[in-house]
């Protein structure tokens, strides 16, 4: 990726708060895939308060990857300022959209089949969503399962598709969270122009869960993530309100899951396995 001085732009940078013991060994991308589209819309965020402040985890361990790349989110509230702080450099920012839009099956298709090469047919896509503002690498995402329940997670540009995980089904298994409700994927923030980035980020979720929301930093806000055959992404576009630092790695991202009362099950700003050893 290529570094624009003048936008104090940093490197993809995996975006999960993830543990210190496993940082290193989270350093490839997605896997297998199950069948459909992406949601479309800008719901508005939820009113449920993730446990505001700054207690949360913070940002994951920067990718070795130099075209780290992650997913994408369904609705979210069209401009919504935010007075949290970015965990590594206190800036504060704004999410100006979260909003998703579906990718064609025809695109589908290529994009699978760019990323898995002959291995393609045995996918079939979840989710695949454009997201809300594009990167030099990426606009969109798809996440595709096997008759294995093997996820692969293939960030897309146009019809071109790619993993960062070697090989893509790596993202299996690899990182739960307490209590194995919420399985994590890859995810990631990306430069998309001067003062504006990308936040990308996928997984998979429990069977007891109805519905997962995305806080950024210590912005109580929660946008709803895309949901589809046990796979969820999200998607923001994200601008610093004032001009960040050359090092700017922006705000983590957290996941919360509900469950069908509506009652939260788990919320990664109070999860020990990404608090403890921060």
């Amino acid at each position: 990726m290529k570094i624009d001085p003048e936008d104090n732009d940093v490197s993809l940078r995996r975006r999960w708060g993830v543990p210190l013991s496993v940082a290193a060994g989270v350093t490839a991308v997605c896997a297998a895939a199950v069948a459909v589209f992406g949601g479309t819309g800008e719901a508005e965020p939820s009113l449920a308060d993730p446990a505001a402040g700054g207690g949360g985890p913070s940002s994951a361990a920067t990718s070795s990857s130099p075209n780290t790349r992650a997913g994408s989110t369904s609705g979210g509230a069209g401009s919504t300022s935010s007075t949290a702080r970015a965990t590594s450099t206190q800036v504060a920012f704004t999410i100006t959209s979260a909003k998703t839009t579906p990718i064609g099956a025809a695109t589908i298709a290529k994009i699978l089949s760019s990323c898995l090469g002959q291995d393609a047919s045995q996918y079939h896509a979840v989710i695949a969503v454009r997201t809300p503002v594009a990167s030099g690498d990426w606009d969109g995402m798809v996440v595709a399962v096997n008759s294995a329940d093997q996820y692969v997670q293939c960030e897309s540009k146009g019809d071109k598709g790619t993993s960062q995980a070697v090989p893509p089904t790596f993202i299996n298994n690899r990182l739960w969270g307490t209590g194995r409700v919420i399985e994590y994927f890859d995810s990631f923030m990306a430069n998309a122009g001067k003062g504006k980035y990308l936040m990308l980020g996928a997984g998979h979720y429990a069977s007891d869960v109805a519905k997962i929301t995305i806080s950024y930093g210590n912005d109580p806000k929660q946008y709803p993530a895309v949901m589809s055959g046990g796979a969820f992404t999200y998607a923001a576009a994200l601008s610093p309100d004032a001009p960040p630092g050359p090092h700017y790695a922006g705000p983590a991202s957290y996941v919360h899951a509900y469950n069908a009362s509506g009652k939260e099950i788990y919320n990664q700003v109070k999860d020990p396995k990404f608090t403890s050893e921060q």
